[in-house]
């Protein structure tokens, strides 16, 4: 894998319809219809207004045979007003509903975690070598036998592994890790290749970003070594809504889109359909621009491990670096004081002074070097042409911006004798975190051990366009375990508590650092029997308040229990006006009426955190 320079992984080409998957290709926007499936004048103009948006491909759910049997209906219509999207049927618990499927559409998504195996029960089985075998067995029988109509059809496929739905079988013998979820596609692909069916898409989604970057980049390394390059299909799945889907969606699927991985992706929001396209479209134009970016020299540490990385070894310097969590320094070089009580920076960088009045508001602030007076409360932040000046400044806690270009042997010196001192890094490379990873792998190769902070800059005054570019810049950098801090400075016209939530936001989708409540929401789909935005938007009016806490909402069980795995308590649609509620992935009241389930769901969490 080339850490440095961006360039787009190889893959085969996969033809979907008029449209082609993967080589040289540009990377495919798509999206999924709310619709039922059976609503045939429903489907087709919200497919409509998907491809008005600039989808290139529409995934319908089709969780029986008659659903399945109505994408011919939807397909022709959709025909006869001259559009020619591509549409994929996306099965799930049902292997008879895929082989229908690939008679009427030109792709076919299969979930292996239920293709064949029997529904969860979250049970560990016991399988003797011989037991294990035969159950692979009777997956080949079946699966050869749906592959066989997809060649007569000339229909695509979709193998779709979700980090929530994991079989038992598979559970059982690799645990809910990276490992089994590469292992659960990696069966599949070992059919394909034997029965030199080439028509194949892949994806591995989780809700969790470190899980699905990790998997990903395992599930390559794996199909790398048994000479399979199949395209690949990004997301991050239930990332949510509103900001936090947004942010959750370019975090993880910037990580690989950084490393030249993904042919197509898909942004899911607990929004209308149509707005994931422009948010999938940002994240595809913000990559592409570092298409023949000038050339990064650098050497990858030896000890990094891509595959499985943990976080940097650092010093502690006071409440940074080491076992603590990430910082957020924030700016207000504009003499602001203000700061939001639920997303306070750390540290406020104030340039060459203190704001007036700074001594009455608690805050840590960061000051030029030359400015410093030694006051008790105040840490001098140095530009790197001041090094010279390091030692001479007596103060526990030093602040020095650098880029790669300017880290020589003098600059390592230094920081090997001043432990004190934390590296801010910077880039205005056109590859920016290629740049920034060049220079923590030039700093892990001399054995330096101080503590980074991330520093992204912008000049944007469109939030939603600050959330999907920070996120998609740290991206790689946070799962590779590179971050001690963040440091967002923008130059638009968005205030200081915009930016600092971002900030925050972006460290909460990573994983590094909890300072809200997550929601852990699907997109929605015709198998959702309820309005999930409405609820949504119930469900955060009344737990806002209750930080660190994971809620789901799911629209169904396909993946609903178990995302509740990785969720606190979840809130599950059981039917046609009833929901269940979960406590981790185990139900614990069934069937309640939709009318009282946000209620009940409260008091539920409200009388289990009494225990």
């Amino acid at each position: 894998m080339e850490l440095f320079n961006y360039k787009r992984r190889q893959s085969t080409v996969v033809q979907v319809g008029g449209v082609a998957i993967g080589g040289n290709n540009p990377i495919r926007l798509q999206s999924m219809t709310t619709t039922s499936t059976l609503d045939t004048n429903g489907s087709v103009e919200q497919t409509k207004r998907i491809v008005d948006a600039g989808g290139e491909i529409v995934r319908l759910t089709t969780q029986g045979i008659r659903e399945a049997e109505n994408l011919r209906n939807i397909n022709i219509a959709l025909r006869e007003q001259n559009i020619f999207v591509p549409l994929v049927a996306d099965v799930h618990f049902n292997a008879k509903v895929a082989d229908v499927s690939a008679c009427y559409a030109e792709k076919v998504r299969i979930n292996p975690g239920n293709y064949v195996d029997p529904a969860r029960k979250f049970e560990h089985l016991e399988y003797t070598d011989e037991a294990y075998s035969q159950e692979l067995k009777n997956l080949e029988e079946r699966f050869v036998s749906f592959l066989n109509i997809c060649k007569e059809n000339h229909t695509a496929i979709r193998i779709g592994v979700n980090h929530g739905s994991l079989s038992d079988r598979i559970m059982s013998r690799y645990g809910n890790t990276p490992s089994g979820i590469v292992e659960s596609c990696m069966e599949f692909l070992r059919i394909c290749k034997r029965e030199k069916f080439a028509h194949v898409v892949i994806s591995i989604k989780s809700s969790n970003t470190i899980v699905m970057v990790q998997s990903v980049r395992q599930l390559i390394a794996a199909m790398e070594q048994e000479d399979l390059f199949f395209p690949l299909h990004l997301g991050v799945t239930e990332a949510g809504n509103g900001e936090d889907g947004r942010i959750k969606s370019a975090l993880g699927i910037g990580a690989l889109l950084s490393d030249g991985i993904g042919d197509t992706i898909r942004v899911s929001l607990t929004e209308p359909p149509e707005n994931e396209i422009p948010v999938a479209k940002a994240l595809v134009d913000y990559f592409k621009s570092r298409e023949n970016h000038p050339y990064i020299p650098a050497t990858a540490c030896e000890s990094f491990d891509y595959l499985s990385p943990q976080r940097r070894k650092t010093n502690a310097v006071r409440n940074i670096g080491g076992d603590h969590v990430p910082v957020v320094i924030a700016d207000r070089m504009d003499g602001g004081t203000v700061v939001n009580s639920q997303f306070t920076p750390d540290y406020i960088y104030a340039g060459a002074a203190r704001p007036e009045g700074a001594e009455s508001t608690n805050q840590q602030y960061i000051l030029d070097a030359p400015a410093w007076r030694g006051e008790a409360n105040t840490w001098p932040a140095f530009q790197v042409e001041q090094l010279y000046a390091l030692p001479a400044v007596e103060s526990p806690l030093k602040f020095l911006f650098l880029t790669y270009l300017q880290c020589g042997e003098e600059v390592i010196a230094c920081l090997r004798h001043h432990p004190e001192v934390v590296v801010v890094i910077q880039s205005n490379h056109p590859n920016r975190s290629g740049e920034m990873r060049a220079l923590i792998h030039q700093l892990m190769n001399a054995g330096i051990q101080n503590p980074t902070v991330i520093f992204q800059h912008y000049q944007l005054s469109n939030l939603e366009a600050l959330q999907i570019d920070a996120a998609a810049d740290c991206g790689a950098l946070m799962i590779d375990g590179f971050c001690d801090g963040l440091y967002l400075h923008n130059q638009g016209t968005l205030t200081h508590a915009q930016v600092d939530a971002v900030a925050f936001g972006i460290l909460q989708a990573a994983r590094l650092r909890v300072s809200k409540t997550e929601y852990i929401s699907c997109p929605g789909c015709g198998r959702t029997m309820y309005d999930l935005e409405e609820t949504i938007e119930k469900i955060k009016a009344a737990t806002a308040h209750l930080k660190g806490l994971k809620i789901g909402i799911m629209g169904c069980i396909v993946n609903g229990p178990g995302e509740m795995a990785d969720a606190d308590y979840g809130y599950v649609g059981a039917g046609r006006g009833k929901i269940s509620l979960y406590k981790g992935h185990h139900c614990m009241i069934k069937n309640i009426p939709q009318e009282e389930a946000v209620e009940r769901l409260l008091a539920f969490i409200e009388e289990d955190r009494k225990k």
